[in-house]
């Protein structure tokens, strides 16, 4: 997977197209990642205790890695992330303008 904790992305499919965050979580396996403030959904919560009330809070939920783009820092397009070996060294680059991610 070539997102990384802390990336900047852009959601290219799905309900929230075109919205952009930051990755908090990255789960390798199935290939999910989670960002800040995207992909939300409502979760209802019971009261806890006599007297309080239920609550609905904004959940955010994991999305598949492939509807998210990277973001370039240096551009600030979407693009796709390339790699490239400098003093034994892996760098990320970013495809359309060659810069360091």
């Amino acid at each position: 997977m070539k997102l990384k904790k802390g990336d900047t992305i852009k959601i290219i499919k799905g309900k929230d197209r075109g919205k952009t965050g930051k990755v908090i979580n990255v789960d390798r396996l199935n290939n999910k990642i989670t960002a800040e403030g995207l992909n939300l959904f409502k979760k209802h919560s019971k009261p806890k205790r006599q007297g309080q009330k239920g609550e609905v809070i904004l959940v955010t939920r994991p999305l598949n890695a492939a509807n998210a783009m990277i973001v370039c820092p240096a551009c600030k397009q979407t693009a796709r992330v390339g790699y490239r070996f400098e003093n034994d060294v892996k760098l990320r680059l970013c495809k359309k303008c060659k810069s360091k991610i």
